[in-house]
């Protein structure tokens, strides 16, 4: 049995969030070169260069690419053969204070929607546990804006709607939210499991390598049929038009009931910010 100590953890936290706002994920990067070639508008050309631009100076200064510096959302694995000294939960919480205290990061959580007093240090977090074989503790942080998060959605289908319905629900999702979710996307796609499940799913989704395959043919093919036709939009680049929506669209699924057929769709902006860390 291993013992972590809560002071670990909290630093570990603390660097995430900084890096997460401040350092574009290598696939994002990677996707937006590839985007900026594929990209047949000169504006959307010149809109996804200024999006790589304002990477570059982020980190090269330590400053947020986005002001929006959004809720810390974890997916949390934790080692069977781990026992932490202290609580878990206000550990990381007490990391994201750090972080966005000492890297100045705006602070955007209110302690509830009726009320709108800002908690003033960026917590609670949202957190998710998962428990899994080994020693150590897997913390990934998806950095997550409200501007996409508000245009994402939630539809229970009937299993008779199938996915045809399903497909077009996805896509009209993308288009309704056009320019205001910031484009070009990242898109998670939740299927299955009850309601707070599949939005869970979606949201996991975006954690994924931005253009990494699904090891099931049968929904790596969708993925490729719904990022054409999401591409085929016209939207664009910041909304200006183009032939670049979306940099990427993956899918979570799981189990569900044989009434049922939730679909969930979580659109990252352009930043897709995150960060991955072990203690």
């Amino acid at each position: 049995m291993r013992t972590i100590g809560t002071e670990e953890i909290i630093e570990t936290v603390k660097k995430l969030c900084i890096d997460a706002n401040c350092i574009l994920r290598p696939d994002t990067v990677e996707a937006l070169r590839r985007a900026v070639k594929k990209e047949e508008s000169p504006v959307g050309k010149e809109v996804i260069g200024l999006l790589l631009k304002n990477g570059e100076l982020a980190c090269s200064k330590s400053l947020p690419f986005c002001q929006d510096t959004g809720y810390a959302v974890f997916f949390i694995e934790i080692g069977q053969e781990i026992y932490v000294e202290g609580n878990l939960t206000e550990a990381i919480n007490e990391g994201v204070r750090r972080g966005y205290r000492d890297g100045y990061l705006r602070m955007s959580i209110l302690d509830d929607p009726m009320h709108r007093k800002n908690t003033g240090d960026n917590t609670p977090a949202i957190i998710h546990y998962d428990i899994v074989e080994g020693s150590r503790i897997k913390i990934s942080l998806l950095v997550k804006g409200c501007g996409c998060d508000n245009k994402s959605a939630l539809k229970m289908f009937s299993p008779a709607e199938g996915i045809e319905a399903a497909k077009q629900f996805i896509v009209e999702t993308i288009d309704q939210a056009g320019p205001n979710a910031s484009p070009p996307f990242v898109i998670g796609v939740g299927m299955g499991g009850p309601f707070a499940r599949a939005a869970w799913l979606a949201q996991k989704a975006l954690l994924w390598p931005v253009g990494k395959p699904n090891p099931n043919p049968v929904y790596r093919e969708l993925e490729e049929e719904l990022l054409e036709k999401i591409n085929r939009l016209g939207i664009g680049p910041a909304g200006f038009g183009g032939t670049v929506t979306a940099l990427g669209l993956h899918i979570e699924y799981g189990p569900v009931h044989i009434a049922g057929f939730p679909v969930a769709v979580n659109i990252d902006c352009h930043s897709h910010r995150g960060k991955t860390g072990y203690v």
